[in-house]
């Protein structure tokens, strides 16, 4: 997708509205138009990046520098007792717009919701030998 077509592009470009909740020279915060829960916040780059691995160091750690402030406002905002956080990386892992973004859900007791361990469906029942093989692999491509 190129960047002329990404709505969150046109969002941080003022070409689409949007309840901003925090914007600097680096990043934009704004409410999901179509919220999972009271108060669900996105936190974009303004560049264009479409996964993780292509954004660059120090605008990854402003990014979830934001993330990290606005967690506690978000929850504050909404009296929620707790937030999932979390990234959507490439379509397999369920990342609908191609723009890097950040997510803050607000949970609540009993909303229905499930822990982030469960995005993944069933759990592989790995080997330690496997899981040996597969640390020292990341270890290796860093």
């Amino acid at each position: 997708m190129s960047q002329d077509d990404c709505i969150f592009c046109k969002i941080v470009a003022g070409e689409i509205p949007s309840r901003t909740v925090f914007e600097d020279d680096v990043a934009m915060a704004f409410l999901d138009a179509n919220p999972l829960a009271p108060g669900h916040t996105l936190v974009v780059p303004k560049e264009h990046y479409e996964t993780l691995s292509e954004v660059p160091e120090d605008t990854a750690a402003h990014v979830f520098g934001v993330l990290h402030r606005l967690n506690t406002a978000v929850q504050n905002a909404v009296d929620a007792p707790a937030a999932n956080v979390a990234f959507n990386d490439g379509p397999a892992a369920g990342q609908e717009v191609p723009h890097v973004h950040g997510h803050i859900i607000p949970r609540f007791e009993d909303d229905g919701g499930s822990p982030v361990h469960a995005v993944a469906g069933e759990r592989p029942d790995l080997s330690d030998e496997k899981l040996d093989e597969i640390a020292v692999e990341i270890q290796n491509t860093e």
